[in-house]
């Protein structure tokens, strides 16, 4: 089995952490079963692009029972969990993932997995669909279809199929309610703050934090912030959510504001250099930057190194940049994802549901592929049903049904004042 991994001998570590995560993944583990029996991917390659953690190796192994040939690498230079990455190589999967990867070694890990030529691709971020889509288009006679699960990723995609350039059919997996209103609010909201406090250790109460970009995942960090203590900013472009920001009970001000006077600063904005140079010359010394979009573009790292007189490494995961009067800004996890860079990512409950959704469509591009048109689609409305429904039973919890007269009324006009 060809794979590129940091060491093999980590694998038994993986594995004990791999089973921690799968405790608390009840519906991936419902979905598994059944997979095991059904077989619904037999003998389809997919090649998946995502963060390699213990909550992935459970989707790994759910795919495999499936029947999935299947091949992963990192979607992120600082995701990887070595030993996870050794864990799934010992149970047969190929993987090609080092934590802190260079550049180079990235897209060399990516090329590899695209190369054996997949019939599903499974993204975080979409870069194996551009991948795809450039360098390797002689391979896209053989996909019938993929999936993506980040906000990020599916932007690129409704861009890229706007233009008319995209060749099959993607489920955007973050599009699903049990996806983005979980993992996105509630996964991204404590795991980003887990890492910047694992990063810094810093006491959270009576720091201004703000908080740029309040999507899913901005509302989640903004409200776990304000439960711990901080003083909480919202930086928006979009006067709808500013407007909820406001109701939720943020201050709410443009970034050209709140650069002078926050202590600790995170980027959700899904886009780019949203803290920008001009922002670090009116930021107060000490200031700590972090960013949870996908991608690192979010702060301008290359202008804050071209203003500085000097950079350190004060901590790991931490950098201290001096600049030219004095001031010190400290970046965490190189402006990459804080939560897997610094942490350990979303917690496994959360990703349950991001993860069933990720098998699910796995199953159902299989199902449907023949049907759809290359564009970017969402699961159907009962998937979300039933992933809610398990795991709310996985829970301990219920929930009422309609009556039939109930129904009736809800789907008729005729009954009024």
């Amino acid at each position: 089995m060809n794979y590129d991994i940091k060491d093999i001998s980590l694998a038994g570590k993986g594995k004990l952490r791999a089973e921690w995560a799968e405790r608390e993944m009840p519906v991936l583990r419902t979905i598994k079963e059944r997979f095991a029996k059904e077989k619904p991917l037999k003998g389809i390659k997919l090649a998946g692009c995502l963060h390699i953690t213990a909550e992935t190796a459970n989707l790994a192994h759910t795919l495999v029972a499936a029947g999935a040939d299947l091949t992963l690498c990192a979607s992120n230079p600082l995701s990887t969990q070595d030993d996870i990455a050794a864990h799934l190589v010992e149970s047969g999967i190929p993987i090609f993932a080092i934590k802190d990867e260079d550049a180079k070694t990235y897209y060399d890990h990516m090329a590899a997995t695209v190369e054996t030529g997949p019939q599903i691709t499974m993204d975080d971020g979409a870069d194996v669909v551009a991948m795809l889509h450039s360098e390797k288009q002689h391979l896209l006679k053989d996909v019938i279809g993929g999936m993506e699960e980040t906000t990020t990723g599916v932007i690129r995609l409704k861009a890229l199929h706007s233009q008319g350039k995209l060749r099959y059919p993607i489920v955007a997996v973050n599009d699903s309610q049990t996806k983005h209103m979980f993992d996105n609010r509630y996964g991204t909201g404590q795991s980003s703050l887990d890492g910047i406090i694992r990063a810094t250790n810093m006491l959270i109460t009576g720091k201004t934090v703000v908080t740029i970009g309040y999507g899913w995942c901005g509302k989640g960090f903004a409200m776990r912030a304000k439960g711990m203590g901080a003083h909480t900013i919202v930086c928006e472009v979009d006067p709808v959510r500013a407007l909820e920001a406001v109701m939720d009970g943020h201050q709410v001000m443009g970034m050209n504001d709140a650069c002078t006077i926050g202590d600790i600063f995170l980027t959700v904005t899904g886009g780019m250099k949203a803290i920008d140079k001009h922002h670090f010359d009116n930021m107060k010394d000490g200031a700590v930057v972090a960013n949870s979009g996908h991608f690192n573009i979010e702060i301008n790292v290359d202008s804050l190194e071209e203003m500085s007189e000097t950079k350190r490494s004060v901590r790991e995961f931490v950098e201290e940049y001096t600049l030219e009067d004095g001031r010190k800004i400290f970046l965490l996890a190189q402006g990459r994802l804080i939560n897997l860079g610094a942490a350990e990512g979303h917690p496994p409950s959360v990703m349950d549901m991001s993860f069933s959704n990720q098998a699910l469509a796995g199953e159902y591009i299989v199902e449907n592929h023949t049907k759809l048109d290359p564009g970017v689609y969402t699961l159907p409305n009962e998937v979300d049903a039933d992933i809610a429904s398990i795991k709310l039973n996985a829970m301990g919890m219920s929930y009422d049904t309609l009556t039939a007269e109930q129904d009736k009324y809800l789907n008729s006009w005729e009954t009024g004042t």
